[in-house]
């Protein structure tokens, strides 16, 4: 039976400041959803409330991770569950290479005796470095320290073929990719699909999904979904914007008037 997450009416708060106003979202395994909108208007806000942010005070609503209630989890115990999250801004990390973080990550999803070995490691990391085209001394370097953009991109979906989370909440994982890095960047994601496997992407700009076709596309606005479709609706918003989806439900002013 395949996964689900489930987002129902969820509200969050940064600051004592509304930004979510009742989102909801249901995932299926097998299914890619992408959410996209102007800036300000709660996507990042939306990934960091999944992921457990400190920062980010859920006030109403629920994630449920089959069955799960997922905010009664630390963000440990949600990336146990088999959520998985790409940042937009991913973090250096010094005196920890890139091959011990992901060996460690990996066994601390296990059970105490059925951690991975080393070569089994070290095969697996190979085959998908060589996928994502990156260069093999990056399995020693320290973690995203003196990476590229693009780097610490293809960083983040080594990750996720390495971990293969139930699902994947990829906030604007295009977001300063030339259009190489962003076709590697899409294939390891392609790589990805499957039914035991969801994925919710964040970005502002149809040209990811020329390469990742979704199954459902969502316009977000106010810090709400205020439409849903399929890859048509990305398609018409590459070419006419947002305005369009403002005039016809009445919206004049798309933020929530902050967003981190």
């Amino acid at each position: 039976m395949a996964s689900t997450l489930t987002i129902k009416d969820l509200n969050v708060s940064i600051d004592d400041k509304e930004i979510l106003k009742g989102v909801n979202i249901n995932i299926n395994g097998g299914e890619i959803h992408a959410v996209m909108g102007p800036n300000g208007t709660g996507k990042s806000t939306l990934a960091s409330a999944i992921m457990g942010h400190p920062r980010y005070q859920v006030t109403s609503g629920s994630i449920m991770l089959d069955g799960q209630d997922v905010l009664d989890m630390e963000v440990d115990e949600r990336a146990k569950a088999g959520l998985f999250s790409a940042m937009q801004y991913p973090s250096e990390i010094s005196g920890v290479t890139n091959a011990e973080f992901l060996r460690t990550a990996i066994n601390a999803r296990r059970e105490e005796g059925k951690e991975i070995s080393l070569m089994k490691f070290i095969k697996q990391m190979d085959k998908q470095m060589e996928l994502l085209e990156m260069d093999p001394n990056m399995a020693q370097r320290y973690l995203n320290e003196g990476f590229s953009g693009g780097e610490k991109k293809r960083n983040e979906i080594l990750q996720l073929l390495m971990l293969k989370p139930k699902f994947a909440i990829l906030d604007e994982i295009d977001s300063g990719l030339d259009i190489d890095a962003l076709k590697v960047v899409s294939k390891g994601i392609n790589e990805m699909r499957g039914s035991d496997f969801g994925c919710l992407i964040i970005t502002h700009y149809q040209r990811l999904l020329n390469y990742i076709t979704p199954d459902f596309v969502h316009v977000m606005m106010q810090g709400r979904i205020v439409k849903s479709g399929g890859p048509e609706l990305a398609q018409r918003l590459e070419a006419e914007g947002y305005d369009w989806v403002k005039e016809e439900l009445g919206i004049e002013d798309e933020t929530v008037g902050q967003e981190a």
